[in-house]
C-alpha cells in the first residue's frame, strides 16, 4: 500500500510470482528502507559500507542476469525464472544486512549455478558477516579463481585472521599487493594485515606497516578509508603506550565524523590532554 493506493505487480514478474507462491522457505522482503551507518570499529571484522540508501532491486541487473545465463549454459531456459528471482531476492536481503536470509537464498542459486561468480561472492560475504569464516572462505576462493579478482582478498584475509592463520594472511596480502587493486581494497587489506601482526604481539611492526604506507598522513578532505586508517592506527598507538598520538588520531576521526565507530568513547577513555606547563615569570634583572 503506497499513498493509499494498492499496487499489485503483474503475475509475470519476480515480485508477482513471489507473492503468489505459498512455499514457507521463500524470502519475503520487508517494506522499508535502511540508511547505513558505520558500525563498529575497523579493528573488528567486517567492512563497514559507506553512507548510502539501499533498496532491493525490482529486477535483476542485466549484467548479473547475463552472467548467470552464461554460467548455466543450456540449462538457463529451465532455470531462468527461479534463479533470477532468487538472485534478486538475495541481493535485496544482503543490501539490507539480512545476512542470514541472504545466505539461505543465495545458497540455492549457487547450488543451481555453481560457477556464477556474483552468487559465490555474495554468498561468501553473507557468511562472512555472520562470522561463519570457514563457510565463507571456499565461496570467496572460488569467486577469485573464476574471475581473477583480488577485490575480496581483504575479506579472505580477515577470515584467516579469525581462524588463527597469520601465514595465510601474509600470503594473501602479497597476492593483493601484486594484483594492482584499487586504493580502497589495498588499504583494507593493509589494515587486516596490521591487525594480524598486532594479534601476534608485533605492535611496532603493525604501526610501521601503516605509517610507512602513509596511513597517519593528515588530509584536508578525508575519505572513509582515511578515517579507518586513523582509527586503527590510533588503536595501535594506544596499545603501544603512545597516548598523545592516539588522542590526536582519534580527534581527527571525531572532527571528520563525530558518529564514526566508538571514537567518542575512545577519546573519553583516554582522558583530557595534559595541560601545558606554565613557565614561571623570571624576576627582573635575572639572567
Amino acid at each position: 500500500m503506497r499513498d493509499g493506493v494498492e499496487h499489485g505487480p503483474d503475475d509475470d514478474t519476480p515480485e508477482g510470482r513471489r507473492r503468489k507462491r505459498t512455499r514457507t522457505d521463500e524470502f519475503v522482503p520487508e517494506q522499508f528502507v535502511r540508511v547505513d551507518d558505520r558500525s563498529g570499529p575497523p579493528v573488528e571484522r567486517s567492512r563497514p559500507p559507506a553512507h548510502r540508501i539501499v533498496r532491493e532491486p525490482e529486477e535483476l541487473p542485466a549484467d548479473i542476469a547475463q552472467e548467470l545465463a552464461t554460467a548455466a549454459g543450456p540449462d538457463w531456459n529451465f532455470l531462468r525464472d527461479r534463479v533470477s528471482e532468487r538472485m534478486a531476492a538475495g541481493i535485496g536481503a544482503y543490501q539490507r544486512e539480512r545476512y542470514r536470509d541472504a545466505a539461505r537464498i543465495l545458497r540455492t542459486v549457487v547450488e543451481a549455478v555453481p560457477t556464477a561468480p556474483s552468487a559465490l561472492e555474495l554468498l561468501g560475504l553473507s557468511q562472512y558477516h555472520q562470522g561463519n569464516w570457514k563457510a565463507a572462505l571456499p565461496n570467496l576462493e572460488r569467486f577469485a579463481a573464476l574471475t581473477g579478482s583480488v577485490d575480496q582478498h581483504p575479506v579472505r584475509m580477515d577470515c584467516h585472521r579469525a581462524l588463527g592463520r597469520p601465514k595465510r594472511v601474509e600470503a594473501l596480502f602479497e597476492e593483493l599487493r601484486k594484483g594492482s587493486p584499487d586504493t580502497e581494497v589495498l588499504s583494507e587489506g593493509r589494515l587486516v594485515l596490521a591487525g594480524t601482526r598486532a594479534d601476534l604481539g608485533d605492535l611496532d611492526g603493525a604501526v610501521r606497516l601503516l605509517v610507512d604506507a602513509g596511513a597517519g598522513r593528515l588530509v584536508k578532505n578525508p575519505a572513509e578509508r582515511h578515517l579507518r586508517q586513523w582509527y586503527v592506527l590510533g588503536d595501535l598507538m594506544e596499545r603501544s603506550g603512545d597516548i598523545p598520538k592516539a588522542r590526536e588520531l582519534f580527534l581527527r576521526v571525531q572532527v571528520a565524523d563525530p558518529e564514526a565507530y566508538d571514537v567518542a568513547a575512545r577519546l573519553e577513555s583516554l582522558g583530557p590532554p595534559p595541560r601545558p606547563r606554565r613557565t614561571p615569570n623570571r624576576p627582573r634583572g635575572a639572567r
